[in-house]
């Protein structure tokens, strides 16, 4: 059966005046970020924001950065129950069980016309609340393989979209419509820089190969130290620019702040970038990065060649994201075990190929889809108005 694409990329779409959205997305950037992008297109489209609800887990950082955004949030108890102590999971479970009640009501309260959803520990209670309300669901897979929580909820959706033709066998084929990954505007803008403006933005130099590194909303420990440790050789001949996360900002900026003057003319490091994040994609020559969701869409979007680290101990989704991009010839991998040891020498050997560095910017822009965050506004519009996708 075919999947679903031409419908979505096809004539433009209007949007309902007195259309609700109720958004459930949370836990990582990697499924926030999506549907930030979403909701800021329905928002262009004329969507108000007394029109959306968003559903979010208490305690995690949907709470904050949503809050940036001005957008009505309303938080409901819950946590993790694959992969924690027994005892983790069975009182999570409960309050997943008791937070059913409460996203009830929120949608008795606020009558949405469509859920969209692209995970957190929220999914399953709002979902069942959603369904039983008769609230049609459509849910968004940020990463190739879906993880725990929406896997649970796939049965109660009636349309699955994906950002790649790669999630096939996690989806049935009737219920999938491929969109790609919503890259937020304010990063993908940057790809009209040159790649000079964009260096200049951090003050570094256009006769220097530039690397980038981060680890994910949260940061990456493994990730960070294996940086600082190549940092002394890495900065003889090339410039970084590093975002480490909160967690670990306070070792990434002891660290710097032990590194010689000229090292530091070469080396720019933040707990975090919002606004520039897009800057940093346009001026650098190779990623290093976890591979979370957000590399499927922002690493396409820009060309950029990747080192990709997945996440040990996290559900499977990111060596599945990573398999994804390696497969196609956008990426090589490492593993964290042996991250301390060949990240040096592999990122100096890339660098210095570049016709691999070239084919492999070529394979990472092939898989670039343009028009994804309004294929996803349109999938959740036609969703809303009861129209066929």
């Amino acid at each position: 059966m075919q999947i679903a694409v031409q419908n979505l990329s096809a004539s433009p779409y209007s949007l309902s005046a007195s259309m609700k959205v109720l958004v459930c997305a949370g836990g990582t950037g990697g499924g926030i970020y999506p549907a930030l992008a979403a909701v800021s297109e329905l928002e262009n489209e004329g969507l108000q924001r007394n029109q959306v609800l968003w559903i979010g887990t208490q305690g995690e950082m949907e709470e904050t950065l949503i809050a940036r955004y001005g957008i009505q949030l309303r938080t409901i108890r819950g946590g993790a129950i694959v992969g924690v102590p027994l005892q983790t999971s069975i009182r999570n479970t409960i309050k997943l069980t008791w937070s059913i009640g409460t996203a009830s009501k929120l949608i008795r309260h606020f009558r949405p016309d469509v859920m969209f959803m692209t995970g957190g520990y929220m999914s399953p209670p709002v979902a069942l609340a959603a369904w039983l309300h008769r609230v049609p669901i459509g849910i968004f897979l940020p990463d190739v393989e879906p993880g725990s929580s929406i896997k649970a909820v796939l049965p109660l959706a009636k349309r699955i979209a994906c950002t790649t033709d790669g999630s096939r066998p996690y989806v049935r084929a009737e219920k999938m419509v491929v969109t790609g990954y919503p890259v937020r505007p304010e990063i993908r803008k940057a790809a009209h820089l040159t790649k000079e403006e964009a260096l200049a933005k951090f003050n570094l130099h256009p006769d220097r190969s530039t690397l980038f590194v981060f680890g994910g909303s949260r940061g990456a420990l493994n990730i960070n130290r294996a940086l600082m440790s190549a940092l002394p050789e890495l900065l003889k001949q090339l410039q970084v620019i590093h975002i480490s996360g909160s967690l670990t900002w306070p070792e990434v900026e002891s660290n710097a702040q032990q590194l010689s003057a000229e090292m530091r003319t070469w080396y720019r490091p933040f707990p975090y970038l919002h606004d520039d994040m897009g800057s940093a994609f346009r001026a650098a020559d190779l990623v290093v990065a976890r591979a979370g969701a957000s590399m499927l869409g922002e690493g396409p979007a820009f060309g950029v060649p990747a080192i990709l680290v997945p996440l040990t101990f996290a559900w499977r989704y990111q060596k599945v994201n990573a398999d994804y991009l390696t497969e196609r010839g956008a990426a090589i991998q490492l593993t964290d075990d042996r991250l301390a040891d060949e990240l040096l020498p592999t990122v100096l050997a890339l660098l210095q190929d570049k016709a691999r560095l070239l084919k492999m910017s070529k394979a990472a822009k092939a898989l670039d889809i343009p028009e994804a965050t309004s294929r996803l506004a349109r999938f959740i519009t036609s969703l809303g108005e009861g129209k066929a996708i």
